[in-house]
């Protein structure tokens, strides 16, 4: 049995470290469609991924130019038009997390599958948090709409890999309980 390969599809590296994790509950932005996202930070290192990433977006823009192009007299070259592989040390420089990186912010209207590194189905909500690290299936595709043109990143589906700091200034309750320290504040 042969197997469909979507040149517009990828899956990233286990090193790809996920922010803004938003795959529980759907959420609207400016009273649009609510979606499930996450931004997948990938490391500059991690030239396999970026090399499959690149590809991925050349092949969603060849596989849209109809829709590129729209009512226009030709199709937008690549290098125009909005892309979603940005790099974090221009984009973020504040940002730690982002350093010596790439980003996408990959979005769904579907929840994404999300399983373990045994490819078990994780249910408990706080084993997924920005900072975890972790493979995400995604997929790009040309949009056109109200004037805006470019190719996006659909999310599909998501394995951690393994724990990490956790993003956003919230510590974990595992990591504040976790020595025997009982200051006794009433002395």
């Amino acid at each position: 049995m042969s197997k469909f390969l979507n040149p517009c599809k990828v899956i990233t590296g286990p090193d790809t470290r996920w922010s803004y994790a938003n795959v529980w509950d759907a959420k609207s932005i400016n009273g649009g469609t609510p979606k499930y996202s996450v931004s997948l930070i990938i490391p500059k290192s991690d030239t396999e991924t970026v090399r499959k990433v690149r590809a991925a977006i050349e092949a969603a823009y060849h596989e849209g130019e109809s829709k590129l192009k729209g009512n226009g007299k030709f199709v937008p070259a690549l290098d125009l038009i909005k892309t979603p592989l940005r790099d974090g040390d221009r984009e973020r420089p504040d940002d730690e997390a982002y350093r010596g990186c790439y980003f996408i912010n990959a979005n769904s209207p579907t929840q994404p599958g999300i399983v373990d590194a045994d490819r078990q189905p994780i249910f408990e909500r706080s084993e997924v948090y920005s900072g975890v690290y972790g493979r995400a299936s995604v997929n790009f595709y040309a949009f056109n709409s109200n004037g805006n043109k470019g190719i996006a990143c659909g999310l599909n589906n998501l394995q951690k890999i393994r724990d990490g700091e956790p993003l956003g200034g919230k510590p974990r309750a595992e990591d504040d309980f976790a020595t025997e320290d009982t200051d006794d504040f009433l002395d």
